[in-house]
């Protein structure tokens, strides 16, 4: 192993010092360590790491609208989460290339331990709240000149109401984008995760327990050799999200500007 490999009995004891170790290896098993570190370790970084990650998953990834994208421009990336793993890698791989690398992404601070993206992620704490020094960093890259790219659901999508789709999107893009002069660029990825990821969300359900987390590694994997389809739409202007709505509410407008790109499919 090297500085870009991960090592779970590492990451998980820091964060539960008594699991036990049949646990460790189930999880090494169920987000298939191996095969990670097989593409960790050679080291990318950035842009080129989420680019050569989808060419070692063999995924194809069909992109519309980036005409509509000016490169001199600021922008936050609003995005639908169907797949929790593809889909953000497919996002900084077409930020990346549009801004040669110039931006930042909002992640569970679990996920720091992904060295070759490190340096493009924020750290937020999902379990304890944010510190001040996190939300500090967030502040620091909405006021920066990076691009901002963000699954305003907070976790990837679930069956509700037998359809899937995200759960209610935060506020908080809305809220920075308006402080810091951003227009909000409304993204809808097309993809599903498989019928076992849904059926496992509703068993945890009922248990209280978010079960289908752990089977997120799984479900990239099994994206081996598939295609993802990108809608990127217009840029809503900061000035847009005027005071006649709550934040609450213009998040959820934008949630249905993403989800009516491509609304035919």
């Amino acid at each position: 192993m090297n500085e870009y490999t991960i090592d779970l009995d590492v990451i998980l004891r820091k964060k539960f010092p008594r699991i036990p170790r049949f646990m460790v290896s189930w999880c090494k098993k169920i987000i298939h360590q191996d095969f990670l570190n097989g593409f960790f370790e050679k080291g990318y970084r950035g842009t080129e790491f989420a680019r050569e990650c989808l060419n070692y998953l063999g995924v194809n990834l069909e992109v519309e609208g980036l005409e509509k994208i000016d490169p001199q421009g600021r922008y936050t990336f609003a995005c639908n989460h169907p797949l929790g793993g593809i889909d953000a890698i497919a996002l900084v791989k077409v930020m990346g290339e549009l801004f040669d690398g110039n931006c930042k992404f909002p992640v569970n601070d679990f996920l720091m331990n992904i060295k070759g993206l490190s340096d493009m992620f924020i750290p937020v704490n999902k379990v304890g709240g944010q510190s001040r020094q996190l939300a500090g960093l967030m502040d620091q890259a909405f006021a920066s000149q990076a691009q901002i790219g963000t699954f305003p659901a907070g976790k990837c999508s679930r069956k509700i109401k037998g359809v899937i789709q995200d759960v209610e999107w935060g506020k908080s893009f809305v809220v920075k984008s308006v402080q810091y002069g951003r227009a909000v660029v409304p993204c809808r990825f097309i993809g599903q995760n498989s019928k076992r990821f849904y059926r496992v969300d509703r068993l945890g359900k009922l248990i209280g327990v978010n079960l289908a987390m752990a089977l997120l590694p799984d479900e990239l994997y099994r994206a081996q050799g598939s295609t993802l389809r990108m809608i990127i739409g217009d840029p809503v202007p900061c000035d847009y999200f005027d005071a006649s709505r709550r934040p609450f509410a213009w998040a959820a407008e934008v949630r249905k500007m993403c989800y009516s790109l491509g609304e035919n499919l």
